[in-house]
């Protein structure tokens, strides 16, 4: 006998297939939810990790900062210190040319010349005298020229006031003060 099913097997079929559209759209809505919730928390987790690396770096870069202002002072201090170190090491150069210079006056004096003053500016000498002639002032002028201590004599007056009687010329000079550039003159002292 043929079989009859009187069933509504339509009916079921459309229920089932909603009942499952409707667990595959909460399946779906659940798990995209799941997959936004899961992307937002590494996001966040992302962001949460630069800054904290934000603020290590923030942290590193006030420390190298304060470093680089010591490592500034230091260089100053370093630069002041050199500066110092240059002006003693010249006066230790400088310290022995006071007694050169006094020996090469005398050294360089003729019979006949008296100094009455030495001034000194720098390196350059204003000597002043008398003698009893020109003649003397150009010899002691040619001795400076040849000693090692001193140079480049220049005349700035020479007068003949004979007030007292007794001949001498009134003389003012100036020269220049030189260190010589060969390393026995530096033994001497």
């Amino acid at each position: 006998m043929a079989h009859i099913n009187l069933l509504p097997w339509r009916e079921n079929r459309r229920r089932k297939r909603k009942r499952d559209f409707g667990v595959g759209l909460v399946a779906a809505i659940v798990l995209t939810s799941g997959v936004l919730a899961g992307l937002h928390w590494f996001v966040e987790g992302r962001i949460d990790y630069q800054k904290r690396r934000n603020k290590w770096l923030t942290q590193k870069i006030e420390v190298v900062d304060k470093q680089i202002a010591q490592i500034k002072k230091l260089e100053q201090l370093k630069s002041q210190l050199i500066a110092r170190t240059e002006i003693i090491y010249n006066l230790q150069l400088s310290r022995p040319q006071a007694v050169h210079l006094f020996d090469e006056i005398v050294a360089t004096l003729p019979e006949g010349v008296l100094i009455s003053n030495i001034g000194q500016a720098g390196s350059g000498l204003s000597i002043s005298g008398s003698a009893q002639s020109n003649s003397r002032v150009s010899a002691y002028m040619r001795n400076i020229e040849g000693a090692k201590w001193i140079g480049s004599p220049g005349l700035i007056v020479i007068e003949s006031k004979d007030k007292t009687g007794t001949g001498l010329s009134q003389f003012q000079l100036r020269a220049a003060q030189r260190r010589p550039k060969s390393d026995d003159a530096g033994g001497e002292s």
